[in-house]
């Protein structure tokens, strides 16, 4: 084994990535998020909402997000009605980012749509997009991996690792994470 690396980042080019929006628009977007999210109150979620729909993101109706929270591109995130975001959690959107409704995204999470080749010595960029489909919780801390679905009314467990598909109503967890059982539905007239 050689000790010289096997890349050369004096060739990385992205110069093939769509941002989506001019440089300008996206150093605007990063100094409203920078100023503008951190100083809202927690009761001001309204204003967060707006601001993000102002940059070209689809915010349904009722959706909560704290002011910690984190948008790459706020164009290329889609979030259902009444979905919860939570403090500190990170949409590194640089692929579409698709969450849909009644979710929530628990602190410290990071969506992640972007890595490299690692067998290329250029270390190329690669994106893929996330989906989250309806009623999914992904609990604090956990990592969600390019090109990753999360079945309708799954669970991702805290601090797990999701580097492939989580199938529907399933309750996962792990590094990598896996499915561990299925997510049962109360009925609430049985609940005291």
């Amino acid at each position: 084994m050689t000790n010289d690396p096997f890349v050369d980042l004096r060739k990385y080019d992205q110069s093939w990535f769509d941002r989506g929006r001019p440089g300008w628009y996206i150093l605007l977007w990063w100094l409203v998020q920078a100023i503008a999210f951190p100083l809202t109150p927690q009761p001001l979620n309204i204003l967060r909402c707006a601001l993000l729909r102002l940059f070209g993101a689809r915010i349904g109706k009722g959706v909560l997000i704290r002011p910690t929270a984190r948008f790459t591109y706020p164009w290329k995130v889609t979030i259902g009605n009444h979905s919860w975001i939570g403090d500190n959690v990170v949409l590194y959107s640089l692929d579409q980012i698709r969450i849909g409704e009644h979710c929530v995204i628990s602190q410290k999470s990071y969506l992640c749509t972007g890595s490299h080749d690692i067998q290329d010595p250029a270390f190329g960029l690669k994106t893929a997009s996330i989906t989250i489909d309806n009623g999914a919780w992904v609990a604090a801390d956990c990592f969600i991996a390019p090109g990753v679905q999360i079945g309708a009314n799954a669970v991702i467990g805290a601090r797990s690792s999701v580097f492939t598909n989580m199938p529907a109503g399933q309750v996962c967890w792990g590094s990598p994470c896996r499915p561990k059982t299925v997510r049962i539905k109360l009925d609430p007239s049985t609940n005291p």
